[in-house]
């Protein structure tokens, strides 16, 4: 007689056989008998085909899970002193890391048809999981289970939550009131001496603030710290503080200032007849005088001849394209004067106003009054790139210039520009990529020089790119031995070592730099700070795990996925990909992630959010923390992403969708019955 298992699936009896129906996808819903019939199967074979795939997958799975327990061991013996409130973590994460070495997506299926689950939600508590499902599969094969697959000392479900929200909790505070994601905020220089801002701020859900020590100076950064406590007080809330330190600062050096010109026109409608003239502020050369009200052009001319001038006179002159052109003089403000233009003009220092008297004693005397302009504030000056050209990178802060052309239009010389950081030279080869301004331009290292790169221009819009001063420089196929903490960071530590409660780590590439920092900051009294690694290369995203297990000899620690330079290091394509895997490999290590770069931008910029842009926010609730960077509607980028937060966190949970109750789905009965009726 046939002894059936105790199955968590249901037994379908028909004579003369009895099918086991494992799930919906394994078989197609027919009459048992006809399968008899036909001889297609039998009980036994049934029987022994379904014990036979059990037994597989628990050869299968044991191996998979030997491998996890062999890679905690190995582990463990050569990651040194780990902090024991990561003892757990960092043993999980040598299981994920095992796990993710075999090729699992065929063992998913086949576990799926058994209706077990398929280990695609087992980040926080990895060795628990397959534990679970290897009992499983002994169960459904009848089967004793073994020792070595007995439950082992290691958090399950619960505790690998509970771990990743204790160190969250430990480096970005309490968990807020509404919603679970923290959210941080990049202070503007303003903030120093605009104490309402911040209160706005942490009134409208700010949980931390982030001071990007790559701008201003110690004097602005205790204002704005200052400016938080007393926001705190005020409104019995608290905030963290994060710095970061700014790092090797890759960058485009200077370029030769443009040609001192001013240009400017009056408003005309759709037919070009002026609406509303040109107004210009003239002041005294030599004593800058900020115009009281919105100008379209401020310039200086000698004081003695704005001495002259008076309501209604008229001031003509030629500009710089030969036309001749006329203002009129409308009010006087002090020493200062406004004057008005009909016309569209471009002057320089070499143009010369002529005061053309109106009065009859002045003509009597003298006609015209003479005056050049004074300096005036050249135009920048950009390097125009386009697909194909050739650009030198050179190792000095000679100013840079566009290449330059001959009459005819035949290349004369190259464009260049400098590069802040000269010592790469010795790093980069040949072959190797090369990207400016985010991005924006790409081109190929043709070859390397003393002082010199050549780089030849592979991707930039038809129309050309501009290349400007003090723009980002990427290198992600070069190993740079540049150090991670410059000078600068080094000076910088200690007013943040007393002042913040989280350091912010730029340009962390492998476990020595995590090191480094650790140690200088026991060295002086930081050893109380949070650590957070901003993964911003390629190197640091490919060392992760490395960089994981060396920052856990500290019991507080982070990580932001900076994903501006990270889209460049790695590819715009892959940023998705290497976005989830950086939030895989963190929740299997409980660290908390920083989901950061151009979230809500337009909506802090400008005001209003695009559509994609709300989808990347809601996206990012799968993260422990969200950092918003500064802008003029910083306050209301602030409320739409707290808004979005706290709706998502309901329906999404990591990568698990929560199913809670859904208007729509109970609607549906009400509308069903009324279109029947």
């Amino acid at each position: 007689m046939l002894k059936w298992p105790a199955l968590p699936f249901p037994i379908i009896k028909a004579n003369p056989i009895i099918l086991l129906t494992l799930s919906a996808e394994a078989f197609p819903v027919v009459e048992a008998r006809d399968l008899f019939q036909e001889k297609r199967f039998t009980t036994e074979t049934l029987m022994t085909d379904q014990t036979a795939e059990l037994m597989k997958l628990i050869h299968e799975l044991s191996k998979v899970r030997q491998s996890m327990l062999e890679l905690e061991s190995l582990g463990l013996r050569q990651s040194g002193e780990v902090h024991p409130t990561y003892i757990q973590s960092a043993r999980n994460l040598f299981h994920y890391l095992a796990l993710r070495r075999h090729e699992m997506r065929p063992i998913q299926e086949r576990l799926s048809a058994f209706g077990l689950s398929s280990l695609g939600r087992t980040e926080s508590h990895v060795l628990a999981s397959v534990n679970k499902v290897l009992d499983a599969l002994h169960r459904l094969a009848q089967i004793p289970a073994t020792e070595a697959i007995a439950p082992a000392p290691i958090n399950g479900f619960e505790e690998g939550k509970a771990l990743l929200e204790l160190h969250t909790e430990a480096l970005l505070g309490l968990t807020p009131a509404k919603r679970t994601a923290r959210i941080m905020v990049t202070m503007p220089t303003e903030a120093a001496n605009d104490p309402r801002l911040i209160e706005q701020l942490l009134a409208n859900g700010m949980d931390c603030m982030r001071i990007n020590c790559a701008h201003d100076d110690s004097s602005v950064w205790k204002c704005m710290i200052e400016n938080l406590r007393h926001a705190e007080h005020s409104l019995g809330r608290k905030c963290r503080v994060l710095m970061d330190v700014a790092g090797p600062k890759l960058r485009t050096g200077p370029i030769e200032p443009g040609l001192q010109v001013i240009k400017w026109s009056p408003k005309r409608n759709l037919l070009g007849r002026v609406t509303s003239p040109a107004r210009i502020w003239l002041y005294p050369e030599g004593q800058p005088t900020i115009a009281p009200l919105p100008a379209d052009a401020c310039l200086p001319v000698s004081g003695r001849w704005l001495e002259r001038l008076s309501k209604g006179d008229r001031i003509d002159f030629k500009d710089q394209r030969g036309a001749r052109r006329c203002l009129r003089v409308v009010e006087t403000v002090g020493n200062c004067h406004w004057v008005e233009a009909f016309q569209t003009a471009y002057v320089t220092p070499e143009t010369t106003l002529r005061l053309k008297a109106e009065r009859k004693k002045e003509k009597s005397s003298q006609k015209f009054h003479e005056a050049k302009l004074g300096p005036l504030p050249a135009r920048e000056q950009v390097v125009i790139l386009k697909e194909g050209d050739t650009l030198m990178l050179t190792d000095d802060q000679v100013a840079g210039r566009p290449a330059q052309f001959d009459d005819d239009g035949k290349l004369i010389s190259h464009a260049q520009i400098g590069c802040t950081l000269p010592a790469l030279f010795s790093d980069v080869r040949a072959g190797e990529s090369i990207w400016f301004d985010d991005g924006k331009i790409g081109g190929i290292i043709k070859k390397v020089e003393t002082q010199q790169i050549l780089v030849r221009i592979t991707q930039a819009r038809s129309c050309g790119e501009k290349l400007r001063a003090d723009k980002g420089i990427n290198l992600p196929d070069s190993t740079l031995r540049l150090p991670a903490l410059t000078e600068k960071d080094i000076r910088d530590l200690p007013f943040i070592a007393a002042n913040a409660d989280i350091v912010g780590y730029s340009f962390v590439r492998d476990a020595a730099d995590v090191d480094d920092l650790e140690s200088r900051l026991k060295q002086i009294g930081g050893g109380h700070l949070g650590i957070v690694l901003k993964i911003e290369t390629r190197r640091a995203f490919e060392q992760l795990p490395s960089l994981l297990i060396a920052s856990m000899c500290t019991p507080c620690d982070g990580v932001m996925i900076a994903r501006g330079d990270l889209a460049i290091e790695c590819g715009f394509e892959r940023l998705a990909e290497v976005q989830e895997q950086i939030l895989w490999m963190c929740e299997a290590a409980h660290m908390p992630v920083i989901w950061a770069t151009q979230v809500l931008e337009s909506v802090a910029k400008d005001g209003l959010a695009t559509r994609a842009e709300i989808s990347d926010a809601a996206s990012s609730q799968r993260a422990e923390c969200v950092m918003l960077n500064k802008g003029e509607h910083i306050v209301k980028a602030l409320q739409t992403l707290a808004n979005i937060l706290e709706r998502m966190q309901s329906h999404q949970n990591k990568k698990r969708s929560m199913l809670r109750p859904l208007e729509l789905a109970s609607r549906f009965p009400l509308e069903l019955a009324s279109c029947e009726s």
